[in-house]
Protein backbone atom coordinates (compact mmCIF):
# COMPACT_ATOMS: atom_id res chain seq x y z
CA UNK A 1 0.00 0.00 0.00
CA UNK A 2 2.89 2.42 1.27
CA UNK A 3 4.59 1.64 -2.05
CA UNK A 4 1.23 2.03 -3.95
CA UNK A 5 1.23 5.22 -2.73
CA UNK A 6 4.59 6.48 -3.49
CA UNK A 7 3.93 5.74 -7.10
CA UNK A 8 0.44 7.97 -7.46
CA UNK A 9 2.65 10.52 -6.23
CA UNK A 10 5.64 10.42 -8.31
CA UNK A 11 3.04 10.09 -11.17
CA UNK A 12 1.23 13.66 -10.22
CA UNK A 13 4.58 14.95 -9.76
CA UNK A 14 6.67 13.96 -12.34
CA UNK A 15 3.48 13.94 -15.65
CA UNK A 16 0.87 16.15 -16.39
CA UNK A 17 -1.70 13.16 -15.68
CA UNK A 18 -1.65 9.71 -13.23
CA UNK A 19 -2.68 6.71 -14.49
CA UNK A 20 -3.96 3.19 -12.79
CA UNK A 21 -5.55 4.02 -9.92
CA UNK A 22 -8.02 2.02 -9.78
CA UNK A 23 -5.17 -0.69 -8.99
CA UNK A 24 -5.07 1.06 -4.98
CA UNK A 25 -8.44 -0.25 -4.62
CA UNK A 26 -7.33 -3.23 -3.47
CA UNK A 27 -8.21 -5.93 -0.76
CA UNK A 28 -5.34 -4.38 0.91
CA UNK A 29 -6.31 -1.18 0.75
CA UNK A 30 -9.73 -2.08 1.43
CA UNK A 31 -9.41 -4.61 4.64
CA UNK A 32 -7.07 -1.21 5.82
CA UNK A 33 -10.23 0.73 5.52
CA UNK A 34 -12.56 -1.71 7.09
CA UNK A 35 -9.89 -1.82 10.36
CA UNK A 36 -10.14 1.78 10.47
CA UNK A 37 -14.36 1.92 10.71
CA UNK A 38 -15.53 3.08 13.88
CA UNK A 39 -17.91 0.37 15.00
CA UNK A 40 -20.31 2.84 16.59
CA UNK A 41 -21.48 3.90 13.49
CA UNK A 42 -24.83 4.31 12.66
CA UNK A 43 -25.63 1.84 9.53
CA UNK A 44 -26.45 2.93 5.83
CA UNK A 45 -29.88 1.83 3.85
CA UNK A 46 -28.08 -1.62 4.27
CA UNK A 47 -28.41 -2.22 7.82
CA UNK A 48 -24.83 -3.49 7.59
CA UNK A 49 -22.64 -2.71 10.63
CA UNK A 50 -18.96 -2.92 11.03
CA UNK A 51 -19.58 -6.55 13.52
CA UNK A 52 -21.50 -7.74 11.16
CA UNK A 53 -19.46 -7.64 8.12
CA UNK A 54 -16.09 -8.55 10.40
CA UNK A 55 -17.71 -11.42 10.26
CA UNK A 56 -17.02 -12.75 6.82
CA UNK A 57 -14.55 -9.85 6.16
CA UNK A 58 -12.15 -11.46 4.21
CA UNK A 59 -14.41 -13.25 1.68
CA UNK A 60 -16.82 -9.79 1.83
CA UNK A 61 -14.10 -7.91 0.77
CA UNK A 62 -12.95 -10.64 -2.12
CA UNK A 63 -16.07 -10.45 -3.61
CA UNK A 64 -16.38 -6.51 -3.42
CA UNK A 65 -12.62 -6.45 -5.25
CA UNK A 66 -14.90 -9.07 -7.94
CA UNK A 67 -17.75 -6.95 -8.56
CA UNK A 68 -15.74 -3.97 -9.15
CA UNK A 69 -13.47 -5.81 -11.79
CA UNK A 70 -17.14 -6.96 -13.74
CA UNK A 71 -18.08 -3.47 -12.81
CA UNK A 72 -21.03 -5.09 -11.08
CA UNK A 73 -20.71 -2.51 -8.02
CA UNK A 74 -22.99 0.41 -7.56
CA UNK A 75 -23.03 2.45 -4.92
CA UNK A 76 -25.97 2.36 -2.35
CA UNK A 77 -28.46 5.44 -1.76
CA UNK A 78 -26.71 7.51 0.82
CA UNK A 79 -29.29 7.31 4.09
CA UNK A 80 -30.18 10.69 5.16
CA UNK A 81 -30.78 11.72 8.67
CA UNK A 82 -31.01 14.67 10.74
CA UNK A 83 -29.37 16.20 13.77
CA UNK A 84 -30.55 19.09 16.36
CA UNK A 85 -28.02 22.05 15.82
CA UNK A 86 -27.39 24.17 18.89
CA UNK A 87 -29.52 26.88 17.45
CA UNK A 88 -32.64 24.95 17.64
CA UNK A 89 -32.65 23.72 13.24
CA UNK A 90 -31.61 20.95 11.63
CA UNK A 91 -28.53 19.30 10.22
CA UNK A 92 -29.28 16.84 7.03
CA UNK A 93 -26.35 14.11 7.84
CA UNK A 94 -25.78 11.41 5.54
CA UNK A 95 -24.84 7.81 6.17
CA UNK A 96 -23.37 5.90 3.40
CA UNK A 97 -23.93 2.18 3.20
CA UNK A 98 -20.67 -0.06 4.76
CA UNK A 99 -19.14 -1.45 1.60
CA UNK A 100 -19.44 2.50 0.05
CA UNK A 101 -17.23 3.71 2.87
CA UNK A 102 -14.80 1.26 2.06
CA UNK A 103 -14.86 1.61 -1.48
CA UNK A 104 -15.01 5.65 -0.70
CA UNK A 105 -11.93 5.45 1.70
CA UNK A 106 -9.54 3.72 -0.60
CA UNK A 107 -10.76 6.15 -3.45
CA UNK A 108 -9.98 9.27 -1.62
CA UNK A 109 -6.65 7.94 -0.44
CA UNK A 110 -5.65 7.63 -4.02
CA UNK A 111 -7.23 11.22 -5.16
CA UNK A 112 -5.30 12.41 -1.85
CA UNK A 113 -1.89 11.26 -3.39
CA UNK A 114 -2.79 12.55 -6.06
CA UNK A 115 -3.85 16.33 -5.73
CA UNK A 116 -1.42 17.08 -2.52
CA UNK A 117 1.78 17.57 -4.93
CA UNK A 118 -0.87 19.95 -7.00
CA UNK A 119 -2.98 21.58 -4.25
CA UNK A 120 -1.85 25.32 -3.82
CA UNK A 121 -0.37 26.35 -0.36
CA UNK A 122 -3.47 29.08 0.02
CA UNK A 123 -6.06 25.96 0.50
CA UNK A 124 -5.80 24.10 4.07
CA UNK A 125 -9.21 22.50 4.62
CA UNK A 126 -9.23 18.34 5.00
CA UNK A 127 -5.12 18.22 3.97
CA UNK A 128 -2.99 16.43 5.89
CA UNK A 129 -0.98 18.08 8.30
CA UNK A 130 -2.25 21.28 7.95
CA UNK A 131 -5.00 22.47 10.25
CA UNK A 132 -7.31 25.44 11.16
CA UNK A 133 -5.12 26.93 13.17
CA UNK A 134 -2.41 27.28 10.79
CA UNK A 135 -5.66 29.46 8.98
CA UNK A 136 -5.58 31.22 11.93
CA UNK A 137 -1.77 32.19 12.54
CA UNK A 138 -1.60 32.57 8.52
CA UNK A 139 -4.36 35.35 9.02
CA UNK A 140 -2.48 37.03 11.89
CA UNK A 141 0.62 36.93 10.28
CA UNK A 142 -0.47 38.58 6.71
CA UNK A 143 -2.72 41.69 8.76
CA UNK A 144 -0.11 41.68 11.21
CA UNK A 145 3.24 42.37 8.75
CA UNK A 146 2.15 42.94 5.34
CA UNK A 147 -0.36 46.22 4.10
CA UNK A 148 -3.80 44.40 4.44
CA UNK A 149 -6.63 46.89 5.18
CA UNK A 150 -9.90 45.18 3.83
CA UNK A 151 -11.05 42.00 4.27
CA UNK A 152 -13.18 40.01 1.81
CA UNK A 153 -15.50 37.83 3.90
CA UNK A 154 -17.39 36.30 1.27
CA UNK A 155 -19.65 32.46 1.78
CA UNK A 156 -20.48 29.91 -0.55
CA UNK A 157 -24.20 29.49 -0.63
CA UNK A 158 -25.00 25.93 0.00
CA UNK A 159 -21.80 24.43 -1.69
CA UNK A 160 -21.68 20.71 -0.69
CA UNK A 161 -25.27 20.11 -2.49
CA UNK A 162 -24.42 22.20 -5.26
CA UNK A 163 -21.38 21.03 -7.18
CA UNK A 164 -21.83 20.89 -10.65
CA UNK A 165 -21.26 17.13 -11.22
CA UNK A 166 -20.27 17.70 -15.01
CA UNK A 167 -17.69 20.51 -13.98
CA UNK A 168 -16.07 18.06 -11.29
CA UNK A 169 -15.54 15.14 -13.85
CA UNK A 170 -13.75 17.37 -16.14
CA UNK A 171 -11.02 19.01 -13.49
CA UNK A 172 -10.63 15.25 -12.25
CA UNK A 173 -10.35 13.77 -16.02
CA UNK A 174 -7.73 16.87 -16.45
CA UNK A 175 -4.94 15.21 -13.91
CA UNK A 176 -6.52 11.71 -13.72
CA UNK A 177 -6.37 8.91 -17.24
CA UNK A 178 -7.70 6.27 -16.00
CA UNK A 179 -11.49 5.65 -17.08
CA UNK A 180 -12.50 3.20 -14.56
CA UNK A 181 -11.51 5.25 -11.67
CA UNK A 182 -13.46 8.12 -13.07
CA UNK A 183 -16.38 5.70 -13.65
CA UNK A 184 -17.11 4.77 -10.29
CA UNK A 185 -16.42 8.75 -8.90
CA UNK A 186 -19.63 9.78 -11.17
CA UNK A 187 -21.69 6.32 -9.45
CA UNK A 188 -20.93 7.49 -6.30
CA UNK A 189 -22.25 10.99 -7.16
CA UNK A 190 -25.40 9.77 -9.12
CA UNK A 191 -26.03 6.83 -6.13
CA UNK A 192 -28.58 9.15 -4.78
CA UNK A 193 -30.12 10.16 -1.16
CA UNK A 194 -32.31 7.98 1.19
CA UNK A 195 -34.80 10.10 3.13
CA UNK A 196 -37.20 7.68 4.73
CA UNK A 197 -38.94 5.24 2.21
CA UNK A 198 -38.27 8.57 -0.71
CA UNK A 199 -35.65 7.65 -3.52
CA UNK A 200 -34.21 11.31 -4.21
CA UNK A 201 -31.73 12.12 -7.30
CA UNK A 202 -28.73 13.79 -6.66
CA UNK A 203 -28.29 15.33 -9.92
CA UNK A 204 -25.59 17.91 -8.21
CA UNK A 205 -23.58 18.20 -5.22
CA UNK A 206 -21.15 15.71 -3.35
CA UNK A 207 -22.01 12.27 -1.58
CA UNK A 208 -23.18 13.12 1.86
CA UNK A 209 -21.28 12.37 4.62
CA UNK A 210 -18.82 10.15 2.14
CA UNK A 211 -15.29 10.22 3.03
CA UNK A 212 -14.28 10.79 -0.73
CA UNK A 213 -16.43 14.34 -0.59
CA UNK A 214 -13.66 15.94 1.37
CA UNK A 215 -11.34 15.48 -1.33
CA UNK A 216 -13.63 16.30 -4.47
CA UNK A 217 -14.58 19.62 -2.80
CA UNK A 218 -11.14 20.56 -2.82
CA UNK A 219 -10.53 19.48 -6.15
CA UNK A 220 -13.47 21.82 -7.47
CA UNK A 221 -12.58 24.61 -5.33
CA UNK A 222 -9.00 24.34 -6.14
CA UNK A 223 -9.91 24.93 -10.22
CA UNK A 224 -12.79 27.28 -9.40
CA UNK A 225 -10.96 29.54 -7.01
CA UNK A 226 -7.60 28.49 -6.09
CA UNK A 227 -5.63 28.42 -9.34
CA UNK A 228 -8.22 31.32 -10.49
CA UNK A 229 -6.87 33.73 -7.83
CA UNK A 230 -3.43 33.05 -7.85
CA UNK A 231 -3.27 32.92 -11.53
CA UNK A 232 -5.42 35.55 -13.17
CA UNK A 233 -6.45 37.85 -9.99
CA UNK A 234 -3.87 38.27 -8.43
CA UNK A 235 -1.06 39.60 -10.82
CA UNK A 236 -3.25 41.94 -12.03
CA UNK A 237 -3.64 43.98 -8.69
CA UNK A 238 -2.11 47.07 -7.83
CA UNK A 239 -2.11 46.52 -4.55
CA UNK A 240 -1.17 43.17 -2.09
CA UNK A 241 -4.13 40.53 -1.76
CA UNK A 242 -3.66 37.38 0.54
CA UNK A 243 -6.20 34.76 -0.03
CA UNK A 244 -6.86 31.86 2.45
CA UNK A 245 -9.27 28.64 2.08
CA UNK A 246 -10.78 26.14 4.68
CA UNK A 247 -12.59 23.78 2.75
CA UNK A 248 -15.64 26.12 1.22
CA UNK A 249 -14.55 28.81 3.74
CA UNK A 250 -12.58 31.47 2.39
CA UNK A 251 -11.61 35.07 2.52
CA UNK A 252 -9.23 37.73 0.52
CA UNK A 253 -7.44 40.66 2.32
CA UNK A 254 -6.66 43.63 0.25
CA UNK A 255 -4.44 46.60 0.52
CA UNK A 256 -7.09 48.67 -1.72
CA UNK A 257 -10.69 49.18 -1.23
CA UNK A 258 -11.62 49.73 -4.89
CA UNK A 259 -10.08 46.51 -5.64
CA UNK A 260 -11.75 44.26 -2.87
CA UNK A 261 -15.01 45.56 -4.62
CA UNK A 262 -14.11 44.81 -7.75
CA UNK A 263 -12.79 41.13 -7.19
CA UNK A 264 -16.15 40.99 -5.42
CA UNK A 265 -18.21 41.42 -8.68
CA UNK A 266 -15.53 39.18 -10.94
CA UNK A 267 -15.70 36.63 -7.74
CA UNK A 268 -19.60 36.58 -8.31
CA UNK A 269 -19.29 35.85 -12.27
CA UNK A 270 -16.71 33.37 -11.46
CA UNK A 271 -18.93 31.35 -8.89
CA UNK A 272 -21.86 31.83 -11.46
CA UNK A 273 -20.13 29.89 -14.13
CA UNK A 274 -19.80 26.76 -11.84
CA UNK A 275 -23.52 26.83 -10.86
CA UNK A 276 -22.35 28.49 -7.40
CA UNK A 277 -23.59 31.85 -5.94
CA UNK A 278 -22.39 33.93 -2.60
CA UNK A 279 -24.43 34.27 0.16
CA UNK A 280 -25.21 37.61 0.24
CA UNK A 281 -25.85 37.92 3.54
CA UNK A 282 -22.95 36.71 4.53
CA UNK A 283 -20.22 38.48 2.35
CA UNK A 284 -19.09 41.94 2.70
CA UNK A 285 -16.08 43.98 2.71
CA UNK A 286 -14.49 46.07 6.00
CA UNK A 287 -11.88 47.98 6.88
CA UNK A 288 -9.36 45.90 9.40
CA UNK A 289 -5.50 45.76 9.70
CA UNK A 290 -3.08 48.49 11.57
CA UNK A 291 -3.77 51.38 9.48
CA UNK A 292 -8.01 51.14 9.76
CA UNK A 293 -8.41 52.27 13.43
CA UNK A 294 -12.19 50.83 13.13
CA UNK A 295 -14.13 48.78 15.45
CA UNK A 296 -15.37 46.25 12.85
CA UNK A 297 -14.93 42.68 13.46
CA UNK A 298 -14.96 39.64 11.32
CA UNK A 299 -15.53 35.77 12.30
CA UNK A 300 -14.19 32.72 10.53
CA UNK A 301 -13.40 29.19 11.58
CA UNK A 302 -15.13 30.00 14.45
CA UNK A 303 -12.80 32.93 15.60
CA UNK A 304 -13.50 36.54 15.83
CA UNK A 305 -11.10 38.95 14.40
CA UNK A 306 -10.59 42.57 15.20
CA UNK A 307 -8.59 45.53 15.90
CA UNK A 308 -6.90 45.74 19.36
CA UNK A 309 -3.54 47.27 20.91
CA UNK A 310 -0.95 45.89 22.89
CA UNK A 311 -0.12 47.15 26.50
CA UNK A 312 2.14 49.50 25.15
CA UNK A 313 -0.36 51.00 22.54
CA UNK A 314 1.04 49.37 19.68
CA UNK A 315 -1.13 47.49 16.92
CA UNK A 316 -1.94 43.75 17.32
CA UNK A 317 -5.17 41.91 15.82
CA UNK A 318 -7.47 40.62 18.32
CA UNK A 319 -8.42 37.08 18.45
CA UNK A 320 -11.53 35.85 20.69
CA UNK A 321 -13.72 32.64 20.48
CA UNK A 322 -16.63 34.31 18.16
CA UNK A 323 -19.94 34.48 20.03
CA UNK A 324 -22.23 32.82 18.04
CA UNK A 325 -19.89 29.49 18.83
CA UNK A 326 -19.39 30.30 22.52
CA UNK A 327 -22.91 30.66 22.50
CA UNK A 328 -23.74 27.36 20.91
CA UNK A 329 -20.64 25.50 23.39
CA UNK A 330 -22.40 26.50 26.17
CA UNK A 331 -26.22 25.62 25.19
CA UNK A 332 -24.55 22.28 24.16
CA UNK A 333 -22.93 21.97 26.84
CA UNK A 334 -26.07 22.22 29.11
CA UNK A 335 -28.15 19.84 27.46
CA UNK A 336 -25.21 17.87 28.20
CA UNK A 337 -25.29 18.33 32.02
CA UNK A 338 -29.06 17.82 32.08
CA UNK A 339 -28.30 14.16 31.00
CA UNK A 340 -26.05 13.23 34.15
CA UNK A 341 -28.32 13.57 36.50
CA UNK A 342 -28.04 10.08 37.61
CA UNK A 343 -25.01 9.47 36.80
CA UNK A 344 -21.74 8.82 38.43
CA UNK A 345 -19.82 11.91 39.92
CA UNK A 346 -16.36 10.46 38.92
CA UNK A 347 -17.33 10.00 35.43
CA UNK A 348 -19.39 13.16 35.47
CA UNK A 349 -16.50 15.26 36.21
CA UNK A 350 -13.76 13.23 34.00
CA UNK A 351 -16.14 13.86 31.01
CA UNK A 352 -16.37 17.88 32.35
CA UNK A 353 -12.71 17.83 32.24
CA UNK A 354 -12.34 16.30 28.95
CA UNK A 355 -14.78 18.73 27.23
CA UNK A 356 -13.05 22.04 28.94
CA UNK A 357 -9.64 20.51 27.51
CA UNK A 358 -11.31 19.87 24.00
CA UNK A 359 -12.46 23.87 23.99
CA UNK A 360 -9.39 24.78 25.31
CA UNK A 361 -6.97 22.76 22.47
CA UNK A 362 -9.28 24.28 19.71
CA UNK A 363 -10.10 27.67 20.70
CA UNK A 364 -6.69 28.15 23.11
CA UNK A 365 -4.98 30.56 20.36
CA UNK A 366 -2.58 33.44 21.76
CA UNK A 367 -4.57 36.28 22.72
CA UNK A 368 -7.56 34.23 23.50
CA UNK A 369 -7.40 32.99 27.35
CA UNK A 370 -10.16 35.60 28.74
CA UNK A 371 -12.69 34.04 26.56
CA UNK A 372 -11.19 30.45 27.66
CA UNK A 373 -12.15 31.28 30.84
CA UNK A 374 -15.36 32.26 30.43
CA UNK A 375 -16.52 28.66 29.27
CA UNK A 376 -14.52 27.28 31.89
CA UNK A 377 -16.37 29.40 35.01
CA UNK A 378 -19.54 28.69 32.64
CA UNK A 379 -19.00 24.75 32.99
CA UNK A 380 -17.91 25.41 36.73
CA UNK A 381 -21.22 26.96 37.65
CA UNK A 382 -23.43 24.69 35.28
CA UNK A 383 -21.86 21.68 37.11
CA UNK A 384 -22.30 23.23 40.51
CA UNK A 385 -26.23 23.83 39.74
CA UNK A 386 -26.54 19.89 38.15
CA UNK A 387 -24.96 18.43 41.44
CA UNK A 388 -26.98 20.37 43.90
CA UNK A 389 -30.10 19.30 41.66
CA UNK A 390 -29.30 15.54 41.89
CA UNK A 391 -28.17 15.51 45.16
CA UNK A 392 -30.87 13.57 48.06
CA UNK A 393 -28.58 14.98 51.31
CA UNK A 394 -29.37 18.53 50.47
CA UNK A 395 -27.06 21.63 49.32
CA UNK A 396 -23.14 21.17 47.92
CA UNK A 397 -21.34 23.45 49.62
CA UNK A 398 -19.47 25.77 47.14
CA UNK A 399 -16.19 24.46 49.58
CA UNK A 400 -16.96 20.71 48.85
CA UNK A 401 -17.57 21.47 45.21
CA UNK A 402 -14.36 23.35 44.85
CA UNK A 403 -12.39 20.58 46.06
CA UNK A 404 -14.21 18.23 43.96
CA UNK A 405 -13.46 20.76 40.71
CA UNK A 406 -9.85 21.28 41.35
CA UNK A 407 -8.94 17.80 41.87
CA UNK A 408 -10.46 16.53 38.29
CA UNK A 409 -10.51 19.91 36.18
CA UNK A 410 -7.22 22.35 35.20
CA UNK A 411 -7.38 25.51 34.55
CA UNK A 412 -7.78 26.48 30.99
CA UNK A 413 -5.04 27.17 29.14
CA UNK A 414 -3.44 28.55 25.67
CA UNK A 415 -2.40 25.58 23.59
CA UNK A 416 -2.12 26.84 20.05
CA UNK A 417 1.15 29.22 19.34
CA UNK A 418 -0.09 31.36 16.62
CA UNK A 419 2.08 34.45 16.95
CA UNK A 420 5.24 31.99 15.67
CA UNK A 421 6.48 33.26 12.86
CA UNK A 422 5.90 31.69 9.22
CA UNK A 423 9.22 31.94 7.31
CA UNK A 424 6.82 30.43 4.05
CA UNK A 425 4.11 32.98 2.55
CA UNK A 426 1.28 32.28 0.53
Amino acid sequence: MAQEAKGIRYQSEHFATVQGLMHSVNEQSLMAEHRKQSGKKATGVDGVSKAQYDENAKENIQRLVERMKKFQYKPLPVRRTYIPKANGKLRPLGIPAYEDRLVQGAMANALNEVYEPRFLDCSYGFRPGRSAHDVVRYINQMIMIHKVNYVLEADIKGFFDNVDHEWLMRFLAHDIQDKNFLRYIKRFLIAGIMEGTDLKDSDRGTPQGGLISPVLANVYLHYVLDLWFEKAIKPKLRGEAYYVRFADDFLVLFQYENEARDVLEVLKRRLGKFALEVAEDKTRILPIGRFKGTKDEFDFLGFTFFNAKTREGKYRLGIRTSKKKLKAKRQAAKAWLRTRMVRPIPETMMKVAAIIRGHCNYYGVNGNLRSLHKFHDYMKQMTHKMLNRRSQKGYVTYEKFQRIWDYYVASPKLTKDIWRWIPKTV
